[in-house]
């Protein structure tokens, strides 16, 4: 059983059109009538067959990428193990980008640092407030991995302090439940952008990644 990266938008993105132009092995794009100087092999037999007159099968060319597996290197991935399990699932998907691409490669680093081109793999807890769209190229793929006491803080008053800017803030259930909205509304917002750019996918802490990743599109059967 092989798996591979899938970086294919899930959700179309808005005006956008895909070039048409002839090529072999790739996916279906539409039949046009036949033309001299097209290839026997790309004649379909079957259209012809209902109704007498030659068509070609018209296919978008399959295209080599360049894997890159960008893994955050924030403070805040030391939180609650992130940064461990990360290590663990970026592993995974250099081993899988592999078979298709000898030269991918694992770097890390601030998700702003991370290379603009096809091909990216971005795993971060995603928390960040950063210019995302201008992150995210086109043919990418983001893994956000949270741990499940982010997704879910126990209840009751405590005192919090950021990693990142060592603020402290003192919490209760009323802010507790105004972070459940803020988040769930940030998680949608960054899950709807890396749709449109490929593919996305929350992991959480300690479940087990191959499931979860083919679970939710960002790897694939093939």
């Amino acid at each position: 059983m092989r798996y591979r990266i899938a970086l294919r938008p899930t959700l179309p993105y808005p005006g956008e059109r895909e070039r048409k132009r002839p090529g072999l092995g790739g996916e279906f794009y539409e039949l046009r009538g036949y033309a001299p100087g097209d290839e026997l092999r790309r004649v379909y037999w079957r259209a012809y067959a209902r109704t007498g007159r030659l068509y070609t099968r018209v296919e978008t060319p399959l295209e080599r990428v360049r894997f890159t597996i960008f893994l955050d290197s924030s403070p805040s991935m030391d939180l609650w193990g992130k940064r461990a399990y990360a290590e663990e699932v970026a592993g995974l998907l250099l081993e899988i980008a592999r078979f298709e691409d000898k030269k991918a490669r694992l770097l890390r680093g601030l998700p702003q640092e991370a290379p603009k081109g096809r091909g990216l793999v971005l795993l971060t807890d995603g928390l960040d407030p950063l210019p995302w769209p201008r992150l995210l190229p086109r043919h990418s793929a983001v893994v956000q991995i949270l741990a499940p006491e982010e997704l879910d803080p126990p209840k009751g008053a405590a005192l919090l302090q950021d990693v990142e800017t060592q603020e402290r803030l003192r919490v209760d259930d009323e802010a507790r439940t105004a972070y459940l909205e803020a988040l769930a509304e940030h998680l949608a917002n960054l899950s709807l952008l890396a749709r449109l750019r490929g593919r996305y996918a929350l992991l959480r802490v300690g479940e087990a990644p191959l499931k979860a990743l083919l679970r939710q599109g960002v790897l694939e059967l093939f």
